[in-house]
């Protein structure tokens, strides 16, 4: 894994997030990461609020459709570039549980 951005992409993320406070730059997402590459194909669904100040965050993994189907994790963040409130980009550790 590297950091260049221009490097093939695993997945894209759709959804939204807000920031819920005027005095940090906290935020709440929730959002679907696409997977449509020879390796994997389906969805995960993450959400949770992001503590943007801690070094780490913990977000959940809610769903997943595909090779996803009905998963449950956690998605660890870990934030690599900050530029205020206009950029930021996020590394993402994602761990899967099985449930059924």
């Amino acid at each position: 894994m590297d950091k260049n951005y221009l490097s093939e992409p695993l997945a894209r993320a759709q959804g939204f997030y807000f920031y819920d406070m005027k005095t940090d730059y906290n935020a709440w997402f929730c959002y679907t990461l696409v997977f449509n590459s020879t390796e994997h194909k389906g969805t995960l669904n993450i959400m949770g609020a992001d503590l943007m100040m801690e070094p780490t965050r913990d977000l959940s993994v809610v769903g997943g459709t595909g090779d996803f189907f009905m998963a449950r994790g956690i998605a660890t963040f870990v934030t690599d570039i900050f530029q205020g409130a206009k950029y930021f980009r996020v590394k993402m550790d994602i761990k899967l549980y099985e449930c059924y």
